[in-house]
């Protein structure tokens, strides 16, 4: 059960992270799941922090990606 809920609070958040990827780099819902995906398997950090550390990024003044997400969106190219 705690796994749904988990699950049901980060979906907001890896929503938020797919919009921005799709209004960065001009890419369809499915690809920024890609990309959200592909970085959380390179980074090996949990989608939903990397979810978070994306939008986090675009509000003002926020703090950019810790490095190891950072690389990893850089090695698919985003």
């Amino acid at each position: 059960m705690d796994q749904l809920r988990r699950a049901i609070a980060s979906r907001p958040v890896i929503d938020q992270a797919r919009g921005v990827l799709m209004a960065l780099h001009s890419c369809t819902s499915d690809e920024a799941w890609d990309i959200l995906r592909e970085a959380s398997q390179l980074s090996n950090t949990k989608l939903r922090d990397v979810a978070a550390a994306v939008t986090a990024g675009t509000e003002n003044e926020g703090p950019p990606p810790p490095p190891e997400i950072r690389s990893a969106l850089a090695r698919l190219g985003r």
